[in-house]
């Protein structure tokens, strides 16, 4: 059995966190935009994250065409927050690929948003 380490950010970024158990996702600037559409609603594009495992990949047809993406999960708690772009079949789509997609349903702001 194999332990997993929680990564904390730092107190002094305003952070994204798992709604569900708090275990911090991303930092706020890791954010490269807020336009974008999950299953759930509402939805944020990430550069980096942290506490998040990786499924498999697979080819899904979303709004912005072909993509080859892997749902994510929190490490901490297991609930699926999203995907991760492996592949953009679509050259005006390229810069997606090793993003982050967070749904906001599954993710609460904090440290600092006052």
């Amino acid at each position: 059995m194999v332990k997993t380490f929680q990564a904390y950010l730092p107190n002094c970024h305003r952070t994204y966190s798992c709604i569900h158990c708090r275990a911090h996702l991303a930092n706020h600037d890791e954010l490269i935009s807020k336009s974008f559409q999950g299953s759930q609603g509402r939805a944020y594009l990430f550069n980096s994250v942290v506490n998040v495992g990786c499924g498999p990949a697979e080819e899904r047809v979303l709004l912005t065409g072909l993509h080859a993406v892997a749902d994510i999960y929190c490490e901490c708690c297991k609930t699926t927050l999203g995907w991760k772009y492996e592949h953009a079949f679509e050259s005006s789509q390229k810069y997606k690929e090793g993003k982050y997609i967070i749904e906001l349903a599954h993710m609460i702001k904090e440290n600092g948003w006052d």
